[in-house]
């Protein structure tokens, strides 16, 4: 009751500093307040304040209110929840940014990874088997040639920098990115353009709780959290049969592969 009757500033109970110099709305505390011209100020930290009170005109309204920075929204879900598919629906409707957050990793290092990784990418390597040489040497010499070639090929590879490892290991493995990695990915969206007078939805992000606490140290308040809460029957139903259906076509190559070098074998022999 105090406080609404309480003169409030032009950010109201959201950090004046934090508002003007990064262009988020970050939730003022109630031991970091000062007033000014009969007004209450809260702010985010007792840096902000300070920053304030040295030169109060710097942060308040003069010919026209203060802006108000876009709408920057967290989706919260499951797997399989249908986060992207809300998110994208949400993103056209307000005219904001959709950003798929292990999506855009994966964006990072596919130029040198050629392909998705993870565990929903991970599939076992086939072999071809129309390109094995039709000689008399043994299959066991020529497996050992495969492998040797293989060996050579993984050598070649382009070697990830330690930031693309990282990422690579997030998505593999879901190892905590560093917050050196996170600095790179995460702040833009806040503070570079066009996000920053555009706003975003972003899919998938926070997943952990590392990951959030790195946004409140950051700062990065989003305006809203949704989280997405489905019944694990409908995940499975939803998530079940294509992956049902791949495993299939998997079992049939495999099948039909090791038809082929059995009649490989006996060519050989013969």
């Amino acid at each position: 009751t105090k406080e609404k009757k309480r003169h409030m500033g032009d950010t109201k109970h959201f950090c004046p500093v934090s508002l003007k110099e990064n262009f988020v709305l970050h939730p003022g505390l109630y031991e970091h307040a000062a007033k000014y011209q009969e007004k209450i100020y809260y702010f985010s930290t007792s840096e902000h304040k300070d920053k304030f009170l040295k030169n109060p005109e710097e942060y308040v309204a003069h010919n026209e209110p203060i802006q108000a920075p876009p709408l920057r929204v967290c989706l919260l879900g499951t797997h399989g929840a249908g986060k992207t598919t809300c998110a994208r629906q949400i993103a056209d409707k307000l005219g904001i940014f959709h950003i798929q957050f292990e999506e855009y990793l994966q964006e990072l290092i596919l130029p040198k990874t050629k392909e998705k990784v993870g565990p929903n990418y991970d599939e076992e390597p086939e072999e071809d088997y129309n390109t094995m040489p039709i000689l008399s040497q043994e299959v066991d010499d020529f497996s050992q040639t495969m492998t040797k070639t293989e060996t050579e090929k993984s050598k070649q590879e382009v070697e990830l920098t330690d930031e693309e490892e990282a990422i690579k290991a997030n998505l593999m493995d879901s190892e905590a990115l560093p917050p050196e990695v996170l600095d790179n990915v995460v702040l833009d969206w806040w503070k570079k353009e066009p996000f920053r007078s555009t706003g975003f939805i972003l899919d998938g992000f926070p997943r952990t709780l590392h990951e959030a606490q790195y946004l409140s140290e950051q700062g990065l308040c989003p305006d809203v959290v949704v989280y997405i809460q489905v019944e694990e029957s409908d995940i499975l139903d939803r998530l079940f049969p294509p992956r049902l259906k791949k495993w299939k076509e998997r079992q049939y190559k495999k099948m039909e592969n090791k038809k082929k070098l059995k009649d490989l074998k006996a060519k050989i022999r013969v």
